[in-house]
């Protein structure tokens, strides 16, 4: 066990989040709509917006013209992305924190809470239960501990990707842990690693204060803001931001977000690779603060605005959502989202049905299996997705963003989603979701353009199918 490093900041680290501006931004008034169609127009153009254009959205709170976000997010999800969906599951690791959230179910006051750092035998356990199910993407999750230092995060990573059985394999993990020192990221990302995805919770100066205490990790405010900057300055060439709304004003935090996004961008040429946005949830332990909760109308036009700021970037929709919101939410440009998930220590073996609040970080809200969230997307028209190729062909950081920022990507994305559902049907799906798999992949095939890229699609679907191949990627 090696001690938490000493905080250092990266070379030229500064707060960017001035509340000044943004606050002015925000209490101007009403914009005219013509202004608004002219940002959405930009938008669409899959150019990023300025913080003040996305301020004049935010702005934007006559229903026809929230209608018309709605819209336009809609369109962008689909000429960047299509209609695929990622999905994904995350892997609680160790629950052990020497911070003292005050939302957290972790926080190390909470007493109640049962404190447990998966072994490398339960990591293999865990894993294996995962890829019975289908799954090929995780994001581990860490609390902030000394036991688990970045040599500790890199040997599971590799325990994740040694560990398969049967056609199971996880394909790209990626990290949600505490920031670290340059060094640190290093012999993280030699790992294999695909995105480290740290939250910042709040932007808002006062508010972080409060719920981080000074005298813990956490409390250091610049530290956590700088953290992707000093992962990207160690090689970490994808990485994630995040909010928890119902902390703040979700209108700072949506401009905050952006501002983030928009130095990343600026200072490194390369932007986020996701944003999250997951709502307060109840959690062991934790008496929630009211004020700042979003309502389901809001949480939509949080995700739509952040669709039209940063065309490019992924938008990440959680399974503390219940199923009835993530189903009418995915449209307003959500690209991946979580199914199958448990977040307590060893949930995937053990656990059953019920939730533990005291073995959880929080409450979910939607915990049906993968096989029934595959079943509604394919139902709804959309194309669930494995794919992990972009990773594991080098076309990240600035490559995903010279692919992506035109649209191009979903030349790769959308052949790819189709041969990850294919090996999904063939290895795990019920009979129910098998057949709505097999009528989405033939209407997907009669929507290819004729050429070299479809006959390569439909001999490899075959070859899935008939003769056992499998990650054959574009």
């Amino acid at each position: 066990m090696c001690a938490i490093p000493a905080f250092q900041l990266s070379k030229g680290a500064v707060d960017f989040i001035d509340e000044g501006v943004i606050t002015d931004l925000l209490s101007e008034g009403a914009p005219d709509p013509a202004q608004v169609r002219e940002v959405i127009a930009k938008s669409l153009a899959k150019q990023a917006l300025s913080v003040k254009e996305t301020a004049l959205l935010l702005r934007a709170d006559q229903p026809e013209l929230i209608e018309e976000i709605f819209e336009a997010a809609r369109e962008l999800k689909k000429r960047v992305y299509g209609n695929r969906i990622v999905l994904f599951a995350p892997l609680y690791i160790g629950n052990k924190c020497v911070n003292d959230c005050s939302y957290c179910g972790f926080k190390r006051s909470n007493v109640a809470q049962v404190r447990r750092t998966l072994s490398p035998e339960e990591i293999k356990g865990q894993v294996e239960a995962l890829e019975q199910k289908g799954h090929k993407r995780l994001i581990l999750v860490f609390g902030e501990h000394q036991a688990y230092d970045p040599e500790f995060i890199a040997s599971c990573v590799r325990t994740v990707y040694e560990t398969k059985i049967g056609n199971g394999s996880i394909r790209r993990v990626n990290i949600n842990a505490a920031p670290l020192n340059q060094d640190g990221y290093k012999i993280v990302k030699d790992s294999g690693i695909g995105t480290y995805q740290i939250f910042h919770e709040t932007y808002h100066h006062e508010t972080y204060g409060k719920i981080h205490p000074a005298n813990t990790r956490k409390g250091d405010y610049l530290y956590r803001l700088d953290g992707l900057s000093r992962a990207l300055e160690a090689g970490c060439d994808d990485v994630g931001l995040g909010v928890l709304f119902g902390l703040h004003d979700w209108k700072f935090e949506v401009l905050s977000l952006v501002t983030h996004a928009l130095h990343l961008q600026e200072r490194y040429n390369v932007g986020p690779h996701t944003i999250s946005f997951p709502r307060l949830r109840p959690a062991s332990g934790v008496d929630l603060d009211e004020r700042f909760l979003v309502n389901d109308e809001d949480f939509k036009r949080v995700i739509a605005v952040l669709r039209l700021a940063v065309p490019y970037t992924g938008l990440i929709l959680t399974a503390r959502e219940n199923a009835e919101l993530r189903r009418a939410a995915m449209s307003f440009g959500v690209s991946q989202i979580d199914a199958g998930s448990r977040v307590e220590l060893g949930g995937y073996t053990e656990a059953g049905d019920a939730q533990v609040m005291e073995r959880e970080q929080f409450v979910l809200g939607d915990v049906r299996s993968l096989d029934e969230v595959m079943c509604e997307l394919m139902t709804d028209g959309y194309v669930p997705s494995f794919c992990t190729s972009c990773y594991r062909l080098g076309r990240t950081g600035e490559h995903f963003m010279e692919f992506s920022i035109p649209g191009f990507i979903k030349e790769f994305c959308t052949p790819n989603a189709l041969l990850t559902l294919q090996e999904y049907l063939s290895d795990y799906a019920s009979p129910e979701t098998r057949a709505a798999g097999e009528k989405l992949i033939a209407d997907e095939l009669a929507l290819l353009q004729d050429g070299d890229i479809k006959e390569k699609v439909v001999k490899w679907l075959a070859d899935v199918k008939e003769k056992g191949k499998r990650d054959l990627t574009f």
